[in-house]
């Protein structure tokens, strides 16, 4: 199961190559890139670029180029103008009479899933696209005393006491 669109997925794909390359790049570059369909790709380029994600250029070295700082963009804002809206469940959004679900009127978890979906929107409204594209490094372990081995303690039966015991 997972939780994100293939369009989705893939926009985050555009979005983090395009962070690396100031200079822009085009469908057939990103699609290559990635091993991904290049109408696909400019089907979700034009659509970054008409939400104001991106900025095209056309001609020769025509392509697209990010518009806004990825630093002011949450997943969930990019995630919400790309598959209009985060669904955990279908009654967790509004839904048209055919996807409506015949248990709503009398589902138990209904509620608490409602809560879940509004957690985690919250957690993907507080993450924006600059840590997806470039998360901040992993800082070491703190240093401290070194692990001092463990020596095994003897085995106690029934019929023996325990002559030693774990000791570090």
């Amino acid at each position: 199961m997972t939780l994100l669109s293939r369009k989705a997925d893939y926009a985050l794909l555009i979005v983090s190559y395009l962070h690396a390359k100031p200079e822009g790049g085009n469908a057939r570059a990103i699609a290559e890139r990635f091993g991904l369909s290049r109408s696909f790709v400019a089907n979700i380029l034009k659509e970054l670029c008409h939400k104001g994600y991106l900025t095209s250029h056309r001609g020769v070295k025509g392509g697209y180029v990010l518009q806004k700082s990825l630093a002011d963009v949450s997943l969930a804002e990019l995630l919400e103008s790309i598959d209009e809206g985060f669904r955990l469940t279908l009654c967790s959004h509004e839904a048209d009479e055919a996807e409506a679900c015949s248990l709503e009127a009398s589902c138990p978890v209904k509620t608490p899933l409602a809560d879940v979906h509004r957690r985690i929107v919250d957690v993907l409204r507080g993450v924006s696209l600059a840590e997806i594209v470039a998360p901040p490094p992993v800082s070491p372990a703190p240093s401290g005393l070194p692990l001092l081995p463990i020596r095994e303690a003897a085995c106690c039966s029934s019929t023996d006491r325990c002559q030693q015991t774990a000791t570090l």
